[in-house]
């Protein structure tokens, strides 16, 4: 089973990831090794720059009695023209997972398609489903997963971080206020697939988009920024800042959700340009917490598709 985007599991298996996830955290921090994974290597394949993908699926593997291989693209055969799916035939006849970085969400599904062993989306262009896998668990240790509650994601709402993000928090049974620039308006078929799940889950939460700040901030249990500047973009930085900067996290912005909100953030961030410093650093913020669950969520989602094997 392959695990390229969050709607590739459904809501129970959302569930149990999570679980399974909240319970290898808790055994690690009480001490308690575990060898689940032993003998199991994972493959790392890298074609964008990483640290936190990097250094949690590596510690992850290592907690979990496995290992883990880390190879470049640009050292490795597709620098030569080997095809995704040639590769991944080659690297799945040997690892008992992949996980790839890479810039074209088209690329990882080649390199599936060549693949026996499970393929894990460690981040493309269109979705960035282990970084929401994270995210729901630290919502969820800070009580806000829960039906019919709010999040509300700001800023350049069309990216990786958000498509993943607003189906896998419909799939929990929140609402989702998407808050930017019309231009910044995120595919119609990731809300529509966002509520459907949200249908599903009963709790009578939706998900929709706005450019109405108050609007879209009011009654939020947490508030959700990303980069306005993303790999690749760098060469639009200027008018990608002068677009979205009436939608800077900074703590009038926070002041129209609830009191008690949490903010997060995927980070690396920019401080001074989605978020002001006072709202990353302030009593708010989780976003440490929030970036040390990228280890626990990938330790969940490793063990489970191990499971599943």
């Amino acid at each position: 089973m392959d695990f390229l985007k969050i709607s590739d599991i459904t809501p129970v298996q959302l569930r149990e990831i999570l679980a399974l996830s909240a319970k290898l955290k808790a055994a690690h921090a009480q001490g308690q090794p575990c060898s689940i994974l032993a003998q199991k290597t994972l493959l790392m394949l890298f074609e964008k720059n990483s640290s936190r993908t990097r250094v949690s699926f590596e510690t992850a593997m290592t907690q979990l009695g496995g290992h883990a291989i880390f190879l470049d693209t640009a050292r490795s055969q597709i620098s030569r023209g080997e095809t995704m799916r040639d590769t991944g035939a080659v690297l799945g006849g040997m690892a008992d997972f992949i996980m790839a970085r890479l810039y074209h969400h088209t690329d990882l599904l080649e390199l599936a398609k060549g693949s026996a062993a499970p393929v894990i989306n460690g981040l493309t262009d269109l979705e960035h489903p282990c970084q929401t896998l994270a995210d729901l668990l630290t919502l969820q240790e800070f009580g806000k997963l829960k039906p019919g509650a709010k999040l509300a994601f700001v800023g350049d709402c069309d990216n990786n971080v958000a498509h993943s993000l607003m189906v896998g928090a419909a799939m929990a049974g929140m609402s989702v206020s998407l808050v930017g620039p019309e231009e910044a308006r995120p595919k119609e078929e990731y809300i529509k697939a966002a509520n459907s799940f949200a249908v599903l889950a009963g709790s009578g939460s939706s998900v929709s988009f706005t450019s109405d700040i108050s609007a879209g901030m009011a009654q939020a249990d947490a508030v959700y920024t990303d980069t306005w500047v993303s790999m690749g973009d760098e060469k639009e930085s200027a008018a990608r800042l002068a677009r979205f900067a009436k939608y800077q996290v900074d703590s009038n912005l926070m002041s129209y959700a609830k009191s008690d909100a949490i903010f997060m953030h995927d980070l690396p961030a920019h401080r001074g340009e989605e978020v002001s410093a006072e709202v990353m650093d302030g009593p708010q913020s989780v976003i440490y917490p929030q970036v040390h669950n990228r280890l626990h969520a990938q330790k969940g989602l490793l063990a489970w598709l191990a499971s599943h094997q």
